[in-house]
């Protein structure tokens, strides 16, 4: 991996970490995008579960008095079940794939909440949002919007959407780790990142979300749920833009 390549990711995981520790997804949303035109799919999949994990133990421990635990657990029974089933299958989507996942996605935040009574407070949906989130990680590398969908109808506040979210993500990048990371390791490790790289992505990771922290608490509730539909929409068309492009080129 060249140095270049390598300065590029550092200071993606950098930016988009902070971003995340006052939005939650977005910044992973981006980091995905950019790590898919950087590198293979698989790899980019098992970086991005890497980095983000490290991103969300930073956020569990910055914000650990807000985590909903009984969600928390709920959730881990549906993503723990559907890890279990990939185990079965082989799958690897294309970068047209990815990029069109990352479009579509944060669409969801915008369906009115009289269309879409989810709550992860509630057991049954919480299972749910484990099985479908974990899943959607396995097949396009993203998973944040639609767990979101679950969270922010209901009457959280915004630091327990952002803490519980935290918690309930670890689940979903744990499993392209294992799942795409794993096989790259078994298949000698080719196009895989440099575990300097990787060392040092992580504490980027956590620095961003340390800084962007600072911001979530100038934030009031309405502020945070007006400004995250906006950056997840003006995101949203990016990468469906891009989605066109590489479907057109057959790719």
């Amino acid at each position: 991996m060249s140095g270049t390549l390598a300065a590029l990711i550092l200071a993606a995981v950098l930016a988009t970490a902070t971003l995340s520790g006052v939005f939650g997804m977005a910044g992973g949303l981006i980091l995905m995008g950019v790590l898919t035109a950087l590198l293979p799919v698989p790899a980019a999949l098992a970086i991005h579960g890497l980095v983000q994990m490290a991103s969300n133990a930073s956020r569990i421990v910055l914000h650990l008095r807000h985590i909903v635990w009984r969600v928390v657990a709920f959730y881990a029974v549906g993503a723990v079940a559907t890890m279990a089933a990939f185990t079965l299958v082989s799958f690897v989507p294309s970068k047209a794939v990815v990029y069109l996942a990352l479009g579509l996605l944060p669409i969801l935040i915008w369906v009115p909440e009289r269309y879409s009574p989810l709550d992860a407070a509630r057991p049954s949906h919480a299972v749910l949002a484990g099985v479908l989130s974990t899943a959607m990680a396995l097949t396009s590398g993203i998973s944040g919007p639609l767990a979101d969908l679950f969270l922010v109808r209901s009457a959280l506040t915004r630091h327990q959407v952002l803490s519980t979210k935290a918690a309930l993500q670890m689940f979903s990048h744990l499993s392209k780790v294992l799942f795409y990371g794993g096989a790259i390791l078994l298949a000698g490790g080719d196009g895989f990142a440099p575990p300097w790289l990787l060392a040092a992505a992580c504490a980027l990771a956590v620095l961003g979300v340390t800084l962007g922290a600072r911001v979530l608490d100038r934030l009031t509730d309405q502020g945070f749920r007006a400004w995250r539909r906006w950056i997840f929409t003006a995101i949203a068309a990016m990468y469906l833009v891009q989605a066109a492009v590489l479907f057109a080129r057959g790719q």
